[in-house]
């Protein structure tokens, strides 16, 4: 399983290499060969986000035990394709320095020094904004962590409870057992007790109806 992984993880490296390559330029490009060289770099974008699910995917099936060096990879694979996805975006609107001489010409003041201002400023505005996109991503990733660790300590709370009303009922059920095998040793030795009189009183009784008979032949033989 884990070499799938890997498989993956080199067609990743090459494919994010190649990207990063075209994505640098972009800004050097006009016209058509700019819209050619934008579409390549979408097709490799939606390639890699592919593997990546595929990587996840291998990921998942990893036993626990080993999980964890591949979850850490993988978060860091997640965080180049967001860098990536942000340097094509502002790839996409900026110019390099030729590109933008070659635009503006000798007129400062031309629509199109405006046009590249803005296009620039546009940018800015999205690196911006995609940072604090990911700002906010990483704050919710802990609030869901925190979320879910209070969730797992409430469980473990509960399942103290019921642990501890298990031990409880299991006391008093010990208690109940100690308290009839009292009785029960208690009410055995009241039988033993009334047994041992029983046969007392027995060989009692034998004794005075052998005591008797012995007097009655013995007056019985004097008489004569």
């Amino acid at each position: 399983m884990s070499s799938d992984f890997e498989g993956y993880e080199q067609d990743f490296s090459v494919l994010t290499a190649e990207i990063t390559n075209r994505v640098g330029k972009v800004p050097k490009l006009l016209g058509d060969e700019k819209k050619q060289m934008i579409s390549h770099v979408e097709k490799q974008l939606e390639e890699a986000r592919e593997l990546l699910e595929q990587m996840e995917l291998e990921v998942r099936e990893i036993p626990p035990q080993s999980r964890g060096m591949y979850s850490n990879r993988m978060r860091s694979y997640k965080q180049e394709m967001e860098r990536l996805e942000a340097d094509f975006k502002r790839s996409r609107i900026a110019y390099s320095d030729e590109v933008r001489n070659e635009l503006l010409g000798d007129d400062g003041n031309s629509l199109e020094i405006q046009l590249i201002k803005l296009r620039e400023e546009r940018a800015h505005l999205l690196d911006n904004t995609e940072r604090l996109e990911r700002s906010s991503r990483r704050l919710e990733a802990g609030y869901q962590i925190a979320v879910e660790t209070e969730q797992v300590g409430q469980e473990i709370l509960e399942n103290l409870s019921h642990d501890r009303e298990k031990i409880q009922r299991a006391r008093e059920r010990l208690r109940e057992t100690d308290a009839n095998l009292g009785k029960s040793s208690r009410i055995l030795t009241g039988m033993l007790r009334r047994i041992i009189q029983n046969r007392i009183l027995i060989v009692i009784l034998g004794i005075i109806v052998i005591f008797a008979v012995v007097l009655v032949i013995y007056f019985s033989l004097k008489g004569h």
